[in-house]
């Protein structure tokens, strides 16, 4: 068996990011422990996941200047996250009401109703549910 289990997004700070993605986007916090960076300075290693299970994220906070540079532009301004949800209206709804912004208005598409947000590095993800 093969399947990916963690991707990376980097952000800012740690717990700005766990409340986005736990309290707005509803996922689970998976693991949020003490580590260390190769060269043996404190860091935190924090997992999130979709209720459910799937892939997880790795939030990482940015370590330098090219990390920093990558904030919000991990995929070079593309969508590189994409989210599905049984309910889009209710997600939708409950997201914007959480101040998430949204860079396009929702349409239908033959695969589903999407729409873009960023998330709270800047990067852009999909929000998609059923026709």
């Amino acid at each position: 068996m093969v399947f990916i289990e963690l991707l990376t997004i980097i952000v800012e700070d740690y717990d700005r990011a766990i409340e986005f993605f736990t309290k707005i986007l509803g996922f689970d916090l998976v693991e949020d422990s003490p580590s260390l960076t190769n060269d043996g300075r404190p860091k935190r290693w924090v997992t999130v996941r979709p209720p459910g299970g799937g892939a997880g994220i790795l939030l990482a906070r940015a370590d330098g200047e090219r990390q920093v540079a990558a904030i919000g532009d991990q995929v070079a301004g593309r969508v590189g996250f994409f989210l599905r949800v049984d309910d889009f209206d209710a997600a939708y709804e409950r997201m914007a009401a959480a101040g998430v912004e949204f860079v396009t208005s929702p349409r239908a598409e033959p695969y589903g109703r999407v729409v873009v947000f960023l998330d709270i590095a800047g990067n852009r993800w999909d929000l998609l549910g059923p026709v």
